[in-house]
């Protein structure tokens, strides 16, 4: 049997309460978002997968990031932050509206000169970017049946030893309902048999939030 301890709603609350607490910035963000859409601010990133961006980012010293999937900036908050001097975020999405949500926090944060926003859609900003080697670090957590043609984009910039970090590849537990077809749960699917066995890459999928897929370029 594998070693798994399931995340019971106690256990989660205890593993939240273990991790570095959001700062009022981010916290303000936070509430925001969900005062603002309700259930659709579930598209937000959850706060210890916040956390987990900061550590890796922190750890990686990225000196180009991108975030394929904005939103209201509440993730690309985390990994400007952890941002080494003169590191940059690059971030794409196709919603002004929504990204400009973030864009007071950001400055609140003192990261707002870091972060190139982007709007339009995200494959056409990534085949827009050189073809060099010059991606550390990548964050894909837009529409999902895009995920594989992100996912390659990135990958032929990323540098060796670069990190890319996939978000909702266990899709809420829809991914095994095979009558399950609509297009975002397909492409989720996809996206997990696609990066399965690929030799340019070795990949590990971690429990986190709705789940959180580390790539790193062999």
């Amino acid at each position: 049997m594998p070693k798994v301890t399931a995340l019971t709603d106690d256990l989660c609350r205890y593993l939240l309460r273990r991790g570095t607490a959001d700062d009022a910035v981010a916290t303000e963000l936070r509430k925001e978002t969900l005062r603002r859409f309700g259930e659709l601010g579930a598209m937000m990133i959850a706060e210890d997968q916040g956390g987990l961006l900061s550590v890796l980012v922190g750890t990686l010293a990225p000196k180009l990031a991108v975030e394929i999937g904005t939103f209201t900036g509440y993730g690309s908050l985390f990994i400007a932050r952890a941002l080494p001097p003169g590191g940059k975020l690059l971030c794409c999405d196709v919603n002004a509206e929504w990204a400009r949500i973030g864009k007071p926090y950001w400055r609140r944060a003192g990261v707002a000169e870091k972060i190139d926003l982007r709007i339009a859609p995200a494959l056409e900003t990534l085949r827009g970017l050189p073809d060099a080697e010059a991606v550390d670090f990548a964050f894909i957590d837009a529409d999902k049946a895009n995920y594989v043609a992100y996912y390659e984009e990135i990958l032929k910039r990323t540098r060796k030893n670069g990190l890319i970090a996939v978000d909702n590849v266990l899709w809420h537990n829809w991914l095994m309902d095979a009558a399950d077809q609509n297009p975002e749960t397909v492409g989720v699917r996809e996206f997990n048999d696609h990066i399965l066995g690929d030799p340019r890459v070795q990949t590990a999928m971690l429990h986190v939030g709705d789940g959180i897929t580390l790539i790193r370029k062999l």
